[in-house]
């Protein structure tokens, strides 16, 4: 009977740690997955922060290549202005027309000027040419006979 009994509670106590590991190996499975997600995540956030070091780290390279040829640019901006002021003196500027060009613009001037006071004297002796010797009575106040055409 000890022995029957000995059989039934190993039996029992077998069953019962079977049950237990499935249930306590479930949540140890989830367990592990929640840690594995959590190292994972940790991982792509080290990955995250070292790109972003890496880009600031190229992105301050550029701007200090930008600063550095920009200042190249204004360095020769500067020497092309000093030479060009050294080059050009101001007191013998050059022209924009030519000398015959000029002597050709003073003479159509001239011309336009003599034109103007003969047009000038000629408005003071005789009228305008939109004022006719011969009215015609368009707009006299007699009244005019109106015809219908029926």
């Amino acid at each position: 009977m000890d022995i029957v009994i000995g059989i039934i509670v190993f039996i029992a106590g077998a069953f019962a740690g079977f049950f237990a590991n499935r249930f306590l190996s479930a949540s140890n499975q989830e367990q592990q997955k929640l840690a594995e997600q959590a190292s994972e995540s940790e991982a792509a956030l080290v990955q995250y922060k070292l790109d972003v070091a890496e880009h600031l780290d190229s992105s301050t390279k550029l701007l200090e290549q930008m600063n550095s040829t920009c200042k190249t640019a204004m360095s020769q901006m500067e020497q092309s202005t000093k030479l060009l002021q050294q080059a050009t003196p101001a007191n013998d500027a050059m022209p924009f027309f030519s000398k015959e060009t000029q002597e050709q613009l003073a003479q159509t001037v001239n011309l336009r000027h003599d034109k103007r006071e003969v047009t000038s004297q000629e408005a003071v002796t005789e009228p305008p040419l939109d004022y006719s010797g011969n009215p015609s009575g368009l707009f006299d106040d007699s009244k005019q006979s109106v015809t219908t055409a029926k």
